[in-house]
């Protein structure tokens, strides 16, 4: 009976110190998926310059929900490519030259938008309807860059994503480590844009606004220019 007990102690003691390097790993892992979610966003392209010019315009919800739109599509895509849906990561990839295409003229028309468009009058805030729109627009603008899913399998693979169950854990704890590394970087951003908001004159903000049409319609053109290449 001794015997019985001292083993059950010991097996007890083992789970806990299981269940606390699960979670010490767990927690490493978001950790990391944090950082490389904050790298991976972090760059001023074409969605960042969206995001600082509706900040800049209507305030930091408009900013905000531009870049939540990016963040989710880059986990959308995180999804395929860590968790290996291989037949849906095939499709996008070897049709990537029309999501390109798609993507080169959105930017393009985009541009041209705010090179011709009115900033909203100061005190405008944005409301529900041109926030869903500042989220979509992104989200579709960052789903045209489907070769994104390859870099995010490549990171997965480098934690040994498999197929055990203790595998998938690992591979959703970093997928959310990295949606909320990329979405600490946009709120970042458009809360520290809007800072300067106040100090801005409406005549400034009109040639702000022509200044990030100009370059992104300068990345839309880019883009064709390369698929003509």
């Amino acid at each position: 009976m001794l015997v019985v007990r001292e083993f059950s102690l010991g097996q007890v003691q083992s789970e806990k110190t299981g269940r606390h390097d699960s979670y010490s790993m767990d927690s490493f892992l978001f950790i990391e998926g944090l950082v490389i979610g904050f790298s991976i966003a972090a760059p001023v392209g074409p969605i960042g310059l969206l995001c600082i010019v509706r900040t800049l315009s209507a305030g930091r919800a408009a900013g905000l929900a531009s870049g939540l739109g990016a963040a989710t599509a880059d986990g959308v895509y995180g999804f395929i490519g860590g968790f290996g849906v291989t037949f849906l990561a095939h499709i996008l990839i070897a049709q990537h030259v029309w999501f390109r295409l798609f993507g080169g003229i959105f930017l393009v028309c985009l541009g041209l938008k705010y090179l011709v468009s009115k900033p909203r009058e100061r005190g405008e805030e944005a409301d529900n309807r041109s926030l869903l729109a500042d989220f979509g627009s992104t989200f579709l603008l960052t789903l045209t860059n489907p070769m994104t899913i390859i870099s995010f399998g490549a990171v997965f693979a480098s934690f040994g994503v498999g197929t055990t169950f203790s595998t998938y854990r690992a591979a959703i704890t970093l997928l959310i480590g990295i949606f909320c590394g990329s979405a600490l970087w946009w709120v970042t951003l458009s809360f520290g844009v809007n800072l300067f908001r106040p100090r801005i004159e409406a005549n400034q903000l009109v040639w702000i606004n022509r200044a990030a049409g100009t370059i992104i319609a300068g990345f839309g053109i880019a883009a064709l220019v390369s698929l003509a290449v």
